[in-house]
């Protein structure tokens, strides 16, 4: 079969749906893959793994502007006509909209979305125009879907609250998955070093991160607290000279963006991930793998990787004094950080395994 998986964002896309594809592929299956960021920029990229790349014009990850999106739309439609795909698979918010819209319109008869988590305008407590017309988007996208992907049961059971989904179209799955050849268990450094990977957002709670390690060096002036990611464009993106700061007055260092966060993982003793709300993080499944304990929030998402005190710690969300505390505990109890490093590679290879993921995706979508 044709498959067209389709994202707003290349590169999440590559890095995140990687291994699904493949997992396509190796059935005998064409994969074409869509997102906005030019053909020139990715195409290399995916023929490298067997996969063809499309550009779709307009959509704006992080933009409002009704014309672009409807640009978008249309781009889509144009793009799935001349594919002529037997499914399709959507992935994050506007193409999961579009995308379904589009393939119904087209004709194609296995529609799938994945979502990855519900996003801060959906979490948002406050009634808002926004919040609603996403709702009543995703009402209607899911409606047109054969089944729809959640990685935690928090999301897929305010979705069924809302009212905004049959019951009967979900299928969970844990999270992203990890492949477990790529991250494999790293020996320990000698020094505790606490690592952040991820979008240099708010949302994935870098404020608080970054107030938890002036407090953690307050008491430890010796210890090495760091941030790997890339400066955003989303409406909660933290600014550069922000970040200066603190790198200036020796609480964090600042290691920059990468494609690669394996030499990063190998070089950390404890992941932390302040994150405000997940589908599944991606980041701490791959810190799981090299064998990390983990520190992060008791949020939707989040809350599925850690079993407390055993590979880890849940901190509430938005309190970077919780989050120092448990800092802290690593640096003073540093005998147990191999061992709840141990217990998350089990919990890894048993709940996380990329394939075990991709064999329920591949399943549901009779492929």
């Amino acid at each position: 079969m044709k498959i067209l998986v389709l994202s707003s964002y290349a590169p999440t896309l590559f890095y995140f749906r990687e291994d699904m594809m493949k997992a396509m592929i190796d059935q005998g299956h064409e994969v074409i893959a869509a997102a906005p960021e030019p053909v020139n920029d990715w195409e290399e990229k995916f023929n490298e793994r067997n996969i063809k790349y499309v550009s779709i014009k307009g959509i704006e990850r992080t933009g409002t502007n009704p014309i672009n999106d409807l640009k978008g739309f249309l781009s889509i439609l144009s793009v799935i006509k001349k594919i002529k795909p037997d499914k399709i698979i959507s992935y994050q918010a506007k193409t999961i909209i579009y995308g379904t819209l589009a393939a119904k319109i087209t004709g194609v008869k296995g529609i799938y979305a994945l979502m990855g988590g519900l996003g801060s305008v959906f979490r948002d407590t406050k009634k808002s125009i926004a919040k609603s017309i996403l709702k009543a988007e995703y009402k209607i996208a899911f409606s047109l879907c054969n089944n729809v992907f959640f990685q935690n049961q928090d999301d897929s059971k305010t979705i069924i609250k809302e009212g905004l989904i049959n019951k009967n179209k979900i299928v969970m799955i844990n999270g992203s998955g990890v492949n477990l050849n790529n991250f494999e268990k790293q020996p320990l450094p000698k020094q505790p070093i606490f690592l952040f990977v991820g979008r240099i957002i708010k949302d994935k709670g870098v404020t608080e991160y970054l107030e938890a390690a002036e407090m953690v060096k307050s008491k430890y002036p010796n210890s090495r607290i760091q941030l790997v990611g890339y400066f955003d464009t989303n409406p909660t993106a933290i600014k550069k000279e922000v970040i200066s700061d603190y790198v200036d007055r020796g609480i964090i260092e600042y290691l920059g963006a990468t494609d690669d966060v394996r030499p990063y993982l190998k070089e950390c003793s404890i992941y932390v991930l302040p994150s405000y709300h997940e589908g599944t993080p991606k980041s701490v499944l791959e810190a799981m793998a090299t064998g990390r304990p983990i520190i992060t929030t008791n949020a939707p998402g989040c809350k599925e990787t850690v079993v407390e005190g055993v590979n880890g710690f849940l901190v509430p969300v938005k309190n970077s004094s919780k989050l120092a505390e448990k800092m802290i505990w690593m640096i003073e109890n540093q005998d147990n950080i191999e061992k709840m490093g141990n217990k998350s590679l089990e919990i890894c290879r048993d709940k996380f395994d990329v394939r075990k993921v991709n064999k329920t995706i591949l399943s549901t979508m009779k492929l």
